[in-house]
């Protein structure tokens, strides 16, 4: 390498190339440290209830049901919070739109809604979670503006936590088909009563009062007997209703 100073400038040549560098105008560029990770959980900050529920109401439509309640959670811990939730990137969670790419399995706002309550706790609310959408007479939630179809949207419970059960049974209950308009904004609007479901848990776990109140169903028990981990043929682990798809399995 050859070099020399010319009017305050240093020359320099590398292979055959030459470039100036004033002495007066270098410059260091500042470098972005990335942000540590925490270990999980997360530590969570209460919510409000109304703008998690807006939010995953509008994000259903941008990207299914699962991603639509992890959105609802993540998206808002992401703007009040900042670090780390600006980390998580909460498309991820589209793959479990209708029961998990379409499969009609786990309904997705469980699937978005435990990976949302696990980012920020050890998940026992999971279970109430679960208990609380089999049970409950829905959706609730009605939008200012709805996106798809407004008015009122008819209920119904799933009695199970699979996608495939809760469509059917709304439809059934409202007399529309799973492919019509109605469908969409029943499961757009039951996605924003599950986040909203969950920030009411987890802001009651926060203030040291949240009380799970989901009691596993009788048919569970009674088929457990003989088909649980504690009964003679031990070859059923569940806590769903059992009714609910076997309930003439056995007739006596």
């Amino acid at each position: 390498m050859a070099g020399a100073a010319v009017g305050g400038v240093a020359i320099g040549a590398i292979g055959g190339y030459s470039f100036l560098t004033p002495k007066e105008t270098i410059i260091e560029k500042e470098v972005e440290v990335p942000q540590e990770v925490p270990e999980h959980p997360w530590t969570y900050t209460k919510l409000n209830v109304d703008a998690v529920q807006k939010r995953a109401y509008e994000a259903y439509f941008q990207g299914g049901c699962c991603y639509s309640v992890f959105e609802g959670v993540i998206g808002e811990l992401r703007e009040q919070v900042g670090h780390p939730f600006t980390a998580m990137p909460t498309k991820m969670a589209v793959f479990g739109g209708g029961g998990i790419k379409g499969w009609g399995s786990t309904c997705g706002v469980l699937t978005g809604g435990g990976m949302a309550i696990n980012t920020v706790t050890g998940g026992a609310t999971i279970n109430e979670l679960m208990g609380w959408y089999t049970e409950t007479d829905l959706p609730v939630y009605a939008p200012e503006t709805a996106l798809k179809v407004e008015g009122d949207i008819a209920k119904s419970v799933s009695n199970s936590p699979l996608c495939h059960a809760s469509v059917t049974n709304w439809s059934n209950a409202s007399g529309f088909a799973e492919n019509d308009p109605s469908r969409a904004e029943r499961c757009a609007r039951l996605c924003a009563d599950t986040a909203g479901k969950i920030v009411e848990m987890l802001n009651a776990e926060a203030d040291g009062n949240f009380a799970p109140v989901f009691q596993v169903p009788d048919s569970v028990i009674e088929c457990g007997a003989c088909h649980g981990k504690e009964g003679p043929v031990n070859n059923v682990f569940a806590k769903m209703d059992c009714d609910t798809c076997h309930g003439d399995a056995h007739p006596n």
